[in-house]
């Protein structure tokens, strides 16, 4: 098991090393001068070579990059040449949105999905089944975007409950039950997705271990079916499960960028369409680069607990 932990951290940090290079270089590829877009559309070439040598854009482009990772690994991301804020600071008021927002549809969703799926289990093709099956295929044909459109009309304008529309977020620290209202619209949207995927997962491998040999067993000893389900078939289905949570959540991050977008909520996803909009190179960087990491680091931590959970993957 150790020797499993140290090669999946040596895997862990190549991986954001390959990262770090990309994020880096991602400045280089956008278009345009950025000290155009710093000193603005009257600069002088004059002052746009002065402005490009304080820079330190006339390095060259490895030394620009160690310095770079250098000031990365001090916590310092830079300072926007458009807000004249540090981007760490941004990001730092930006992702604690992301995360709330994860956390709240990930908990809808299992909430919804577990016991959905042990109820179609245990009798499948039925008609409970057949009704659950149909349910999440049709919500998977349906984008995120359209999803919280449909929910705006219905939920703001049909039923006028309040903080719910866009441009209606509010703080968790100024108001927590206004702050509920406001992100209960993007965590159903995203929970719906997770939802399908969660659910057709578990609903699979729950039919297949409840087949097994010492299923048979259990219920021979006149264990009730609610006690099989939860204490002898659930555990060795979640494996799968917890492996389609860590690339699910993962991909929440970058997934939930256009529910920010379209209910001005500002989030990183928020963030990000706004200063590419506004060519905000380094902001971009900065983001692209901690979603980046955000991303591998989930998969890290569900790799590790479905190695707690079956401890024959890391001998294998």
């Amino acid at each position: 098991m150790l020797r499993y932990v140290i090669r999946r951290i040596l895997m862990l940090i190549g991986i954001i090393f390959v990262i770090s290079i990309g994020s880096f270089f991602l400045i280089h590829l956008l278009p345009g001068n950025i000290t155009a877009v710093i000193e603005g559309p009257g600069a002088s070439p004059e002052n746009q070579a002065k402005l490009y040598k304080l820079l330190g854009l006339n390095r060259p482009i490895y030394e620009q990059y160690f310095v770079w990772i250098n000031n990365i690994l001090h916590g310092n991301l830079g300072t926007s040449f458009i807000s004249q804020t540090s981007v760490a600071t941004t990001i730092g008021n930006a992702l604690p949105i992301d995360l709330e927002m994860m956390f709240l549809s990930q908990i809808l969703a299992f909430a919804a999905a577990i016991p959905m799926a042990m109820r179609s289990a245990r009798k499948p093709d039925g008609i409970v089944d057949r009704f659950f099956s149909a349910g999440s295929f049709t919500m998977l044909s349906v984008p995120p975007f359209i999803v919280v459109i449909l929910l705006v009309l219905f939920v703001t304008y049909k039923l006028g409950i309040p903080h719910t529309g866009p441009s209606s977020y509010v703080s968790l620290r100024a108001d927590w039950i206004g702050n509920l209202e406001s992100m209960a619209l993007p965590a159903i949207t995203l929970a719906l997705g997770s939802f399908v995927v969660y659910f057709r997962v578990l609903r699979s491998d729950l039919i297949a271990t409840l087949q097994e040999e010492f299923i048979t067993m259990a219920r021979s000893k006149g264990i009730s079916q609610r006690r099989i389900m939860w204490r002898h078939a659930f555990r060795p289905s979640s494996v799968a499960l917890l492996g389609a949570a860590g690339v699910n959540i993962g991909g929440l991050l970058a997934g939930g960028f256009v529910v920010q977008y379209l209910l001005n909520i500002p989030g990183l996803g928020y963030t990000l369409i706004t200063s590419i909009n506004t060519d905000d190179y380094l902001l971009v960087q900065g983001i692209v680069l901690v979603v980046s990491v955000g991303v591998v680091l989930i998969n890290f931590i569900f790799d590790f607990i479905i190695n707690i959970v079956d401890p024959r993957i890391s001998r294998e």
